[in-house]
């Protein structure tokens, strides 16, 4: 059997290994550009992200003076350009940051590596997050604190989504604001940094202040954990098809249904 090191020593894309292991990072590689091409432009756009009682979550909390009035938080006044991107640096600093997210596009635009027991480009050159940008990437824990608030932001808005001139009500985009916020609460609930604050440093819970709580809540949220990987691409795709069903409703392509 050929060793471990003379694999390693063989050099890119070499590999013992028989399977189609290139299709994963292929197909992330496409999904991450497809989907994050989406929203980036959608945040760009600074247009068609509200259709009464209806907030694109990409524009959610909307801030600037620009924003519609019924939905207009503090009215910035100084501020010329699309009022998502005000909020885009806590959304993509804590999705950029996520430690999923950062092996799937390691593996598929960094090739780095491009999957296990597969030859990267640097060989034995590794100094993992310990230089810049890469510890950048230790400050996902923060993200996940002004992530925050950005949920309360969301919960809100799915909350007004059911509430019309005429009062409460069910529409299509009500259901849709829902399923948005359940699939980004669950990828919330998963993250790894929260899962570690609830309960990760505890050694033994029966010692620890509220401990049997604290493990109650910690396997709870281990639950959602385990599945990370489908909440972070499940989350990600349907807020795309979230804010384009909003902007076409904006955009007066369709009405929206009401249910109820």
């Amino acid at each position: 059997m050929e060793s471990s090191v003379a694999v390693r020593d063989r050099g890119f894309g070499k590999t013992l290994r028989r399977d189609r292991w290139w299709v994963p990072p292929l197909s992330v590689a496409l999904g991450l550009g497809l989907f994050g091409g989406y929203a980036t432009w959608a945040v760009l756009q600074g247009g068609n992200y509200f259709a009464d009682p209806y907030l694109s979550p990409l524009y959610s909390p909307c801030i600037a003076a620009s924003c519609p009035e019924q939905i207009r938080l503090f009215g910035i006044e100084w501020w010329p350009f699309s009022p998502a991107i005000l909020m885009m640096g806590v959304i993509l600093g804590f999705r950029g940051t996520c430690y999923y997210y950062r092996k799937a596009y390691y593996r598929a635009y960094f090739l780095d590596p491009p999957a296990c027991a597969v030859g990267e480009f640097r060989g034995d050159r590794y100094a993992g997050e310990t230089r810049l940008p890469w510890v950048l990437q230790n400050l996902h824990r923060y993200f996940l604190y002004a992530s925050i608030i950005i949920w309360l932001f969301l919960t809100y808005d799915t909350i007004h989504g059911f509430f019309f001139e005429d009062g409460f009500g069910v529409g299509v985009g009500s259901i849709v604001l829902l399923i948005n916020l359940v699939l980004l609460s669950g990828y919330w609930f998963g993250c790894h940094s929260l899962r570690h604050l609830i309960g990760g440093d505890v050694d033994c819970y029966s010692c620890a202040l509220a401990g049997k709580a604290r493990h109650k809540a910690w396997k709870g949220v281990s639950w959602f954990n385990k599945r990370h990987m489908g909440w972070a691409w499940f989350s990600l795709v349907f807020v795309c098809m979230t804010d384009l069903y909003i902007r076409l409703v904006a955009m007066r392509v369709f009405d929206d249904p009401r249910l109820f």
